[in-house]
């Protein structure tokens, strides 16, 4: 081939290079809304806690594979598991869009009841008064929702990290049930708080531009070579 043909392939392949590297350094200007899940963390739960379930005769008298509760002033911890497939969009700030967040950990009252290795997730149809419809379940032994939870203040979130702050615990009416006082369906049982760690999810669109420029790429330099020693 001669040197003529091989010049203006070799123009035309920088001029893909180029817009290539012009497409990829303008695509992270988007401000379109991204997708995040939660990868790690702890939910703590405040002494009031402790407080409003020794009223009603039930007392804290263990816990097993608890951790640090975040602030330390708080009464104990759970590890947020890695079987969390909690996800949720930044538009407006934090808006959940679906799994749940699974956490270690148990607590035992009274020497005899045991839950926990806890659940918080979205329940359709929980929407109500004082609640937001997400809730907290004890897969341990009662396989059951303990607390409705209600969100009083906004998420915050900086980009790598979530923090749910004075989330609300009410007596959900199973929990109230297992207790035989009904009257506690929607009392508040105390205060919990999420310090999670996120991580982005590449959205699919993304996913199939970025292979799709790299397929460019590779194929150019593929027959630049070619034509280079044919």
């Amino acid at each position: 081939m001669s040197s003529g043909i091989y010049m203006r392939f070799s123009q035309f392949a920088g001029i893909v290079s180029c817009t290539t590297a012009a497409f990829i350094s303008i695509a992270p200007m988007q401000v379109e809304a991204a997708t995040f899940k939660v990868i790690s963390g702890v939910t703590s739960i405040d002494r009031d806690h402790e407080n409003i379930l020794k009223g009603i005769g039930l007392d804290l008298t263990g816990s097993d594979n608890t951790v640090a509760p975040i602030p330390n002033t708080y009464l104990v911890g759970f590890n947020i598991d890695s079987a969390t497939n909690f996800t949720f969009s930044d538009e407006g700030g934090f808006t959940p869009l679906s799994g749940t967040i699974e956490h270690t950990g148990t607590v035992t009252f009274n020497n005899q009841t045991t839950v926990g290795d806890f659940s918080i997730g979205f329940a359709p149809g929980r929407t109500t008064e004082g609640a937001s419809g997400f809730v907290l379940r004890d897969t341990f032994s009662l396989d059951t929702i303990l607390f409705d939870l209600s969100l009083p203040k906004p998420a915050v979130f900086d980009g790598k990290n979530l923090t749910i702050p004075d989330v609300k615990l009410l007596f959900s009416p199973e929990f109230a049930k297992i207790l035989k006082n009904p009257d506690l369906t929607g009392v508040f049982a105390g205060t919990a708080r999420i310090d999670a760690q996120v991580a982005a999810v590449p959205e699919p669109d993304s996913v199939l531009a970025v292979l799709a420029v790299g397929a460019a790429l590779l194929a150019t330099r593929f027959y630049t070579q070619k034509i280079k020693y044919n």
